[in-house]
């Protein structure tokens, strides 16, 4: 899902509530995100060698079309039937169709199969119940050795609420003998809010790669 999106996350189980409630999200507006990439994704991986990607919660394609025109061949899931249709349109429109597999999951419930050289999570929260934790986890699982997990979080999680990266970053329990971080921080940036005017926003950056095994 995009930057633009702030929710509160909860933990629990998925069910067919999330399909609900992301489909109705993306089709009460004929376009719900800006079509371009996540800024952070784009600075920490604009220096990558391609390879494959996984990229959860993709919305409307934003940053799966902008990793395929870099060269990375990309897994891109989300639970909304109609974000990935018009991913899959925007995809083709961009002509890196045969570089994107796009896919429908609930997270809560089923997880993409294989490793890969990136696995992005970018803004992954949700306003109704979902394992956050239990599916970061898996994303972290999904990383083929000396390869990368990024995530980026809305450090503001409720009104009034705040949390630091490493918040986010402890309940991965990820072993240190087999992971290193490489970015850990809180960064600001200037967005534009649903009414159009601007705000100074901060976010959470993880950048953690995987061990050689």
């Amino acid at each position: 899902m995009s930057d633009e999106l702030h929710a509160e996350h909860q933990e629990g189980l998925g069910d067919a509530e999330a399909e609900r409630f992301w489909e109705n999200h993306y089709s009460r507006r004929e376009r719900v995100w800006s079509g371009r990439p996540n800024p952070v994704l784009v600075d920490v991986v604009g220096s990558l060698r391609p390879g494959t990607a996984l990229d959860l919660g993709c919305g409307e394609g934003g940053d799966a079309i902008w990793l395929a025109r870099q060269g990375w061949r990309v897994t891109a899931v989300d639970v909304s039937a109609t974000a990935l249709d018009r991913a899959a349109a925007d995809a083709a429109t961009a002509g890196v169709s045969d570089r994107i597999d796009f896919r429908q999951h609930d997270l809560a419930l089923t997880f993409p199969s294989g490793a890969f050289d990136l696995v992005s999570a970018q803004y992954l929260h949700s306003p109704i119940e979902f394992p956050r934790v239990r599916v970061l986890r898996e994303a972290a699982s999904a990383v083929a050795p000396c390869r990368l997990l990024l995530i980026v979080d809305h450090a503001s999680v409720s009104p009034g609420s705040w949390a630091a990266p490493e918040e986010t970053l402890a309940p991965l329990d990820l072993d240190p003998d087999e992971w290193r971080t490489e970015r850990l921080e809180a960064r600001e940036r200037e967005a534009t809010r649903p009414n159009g005017r601007r705000a100074t926003v901060t976010d959470n950056v993880i950048a953690v790669r995987r061990l050689a095994r």
